[in-house]
């Protein structure tokens, strides 16, 4: 599919959904996350990914960031479309403005993520309340759901519980202070 330059095309729920690329303070969000998951995993086997698609069955995604082993083609879809969701540690998306976004990341993306059993989902949100960081782990994907979700405002720090980035802290650094 040919998409006009700065959009991006997903498949959610049976449907393509074709999108913007985010804005200036979204790019910041990701790209500060970015390099400090970068220094966090160090030379380790995992590595942070930007713009690299997920692939579940017959459903793609691209989301802002994931955390995957840094050998990405012994863990790539079988026609090189992107990562196979199954090496997917965890994945970040910065909520992006209007309503049909925001229910994309906070809702359909939560879903579609957690039927894929993505272990850890950071939902980085500037137009809830103040600002909040959602951290969702202990997917089920037989009900597309997370059973565990942990919510604080920017200005709290909210930590990662597992995976390669157990302990990696998302605070001020990252999303700035609350928000009034």
């Amino acid at each position: 599919m040919e998409l006009p330059e700065g959009y991006r095309a997903e498949i959610f729920e049976g449907a393509i959904e074709v999108s913007p690329t985010g804005r200036l303070s979204h790019a910041h969000i990701v790209n500060c996350l970015r390099n400090a998951l970068v220094r966090f995993l160090g030379e380790g086997e995992y590595a942070a990914f930007q713009a690299a698609n997920v692939i579940h069955q017959r459903k793609g995604w691209t989301p802002d960031l994931l955390i995957a082993p840094e050998d990405l083609d012994a863990h790539g879809h079988e026609e090189e479309l992107g990562v196979t969701a199954s090496a997917v540690s965890l994945i970040v998306e910065v909520v992006s403005p209007g309503k049909r976004n925001q229910d994309r990341d906070r809702v359909r993306k939560r879903r579609e993520y957690a039927r894929a059993g993505i272990p850890v989902y950071v939902i980085i949100d500037d137009y809830d309340n103040s600002g909040t960081v959602s951290i969702l782990t202990a997917p089920l994907p037989e009900r597309a759901r997370y059973e565990d979700e942990h919510r604080v405002p920017y200005g709290t720090d909210a930590l990662v519980p597992e995976g390669p980035a157990k302990g990696f802290v998302i605070g001020e650094d990252i999303t700035g202070p609350k928000r009034a």
